[in-house]
């Protein structure tokens, strides 16, 4: 069967959350609901699939994509996976939170199945191949699923744009890299789900994306 992704928008920062599944089983990747109606419209897109959450996926540690990851962790209590650099930036949200005013931010425990990169992944009919993608965050990582064609890239690219780097653990050159050696590697048709705004591919990006140029 072919995965499905399910993308909802959530928090001030209008994070996109995926779920990803394949008619039973699911995962939730970057959870960022942080009010009650947008825990309340996870849980519905989940129920109203008949789908059983089996893991959650982060594509790094930032404050806008783990907004909801308690609420996920007292919901739902499946492990949850991170590169093990990025533990860094995770620790380090609720100082984030405090920043910019995100009252009521909940810090969540620590993920417990810390990950390298180019680890495979398989939940029931959904496999991930996990691509060390650093330079907005120290140890951010893509999800790809070559079989259905589509990387979940977190921050990285954007369409027409890509990941800030000013932020603690950022680097312009490094991101570059990543882009230019690692998610351009993967085949023009693939689609790209994007941590910020509407999907694009690697083929648009090879054409139109900034970082290109600088």
């Amino acid at each position: 069967m072919k995965t499905v992704v399910e993308k909802l928008t959530f928090n001030p920062f209008q994070e996109n959350t995926y779920i990803v599944h394949d008619g039973n089983s699911c995962v939730i990747i970057d959870p960022g609901c942080f009010s009650r109606e947008e825990e309340e419209a996870l849980v519905q897109c989940i129920e109203a699939n008949g789908l059983t959450p089996v893991a959650v996926l982060l594509t790094h540690g930032h404050l806008d994509h783990i907004a909801g990851l308690d609420f996920v962790n007292r919901k739902y209590g499946v492990d949850v996976y991170l590169q093990e650099t990025d533990l860094f930036t995770f620790r380090g949200s609720h100082i984030a939170a405090n920043l910019y005013g995100l009252r009521g931010f909940i810090q969540p425990e620590e993920p417990n199945k810390l990950l390298k990169g180019d680890e495979i992944l398989i939940f029931g009919e959904m496999e991930f191949q996990v691509l060390f993608t650093p330079g907005h965050s120290m140890g951010h990582v893509v999800y790809y699923n070559k079989q259905d064609g589509y990387v979940i890239n977190g921050d990285v690219i954007m369409r027409g744009s890509h990941g800030r780097t000013d932020l603690p653990g950022g680097d312009y050159p490094t991101l570059k890299r990543s882009i230019v050696e690692t998610m351009f590697s993967l085949p023009d048709e693939t689609v790209v789900y994007s941590g910020h705004g509407p999907e694009t591919s690697i083929g648009i990006e090879k054409q139109i994306n900034p970082i290109l140029h600088f």
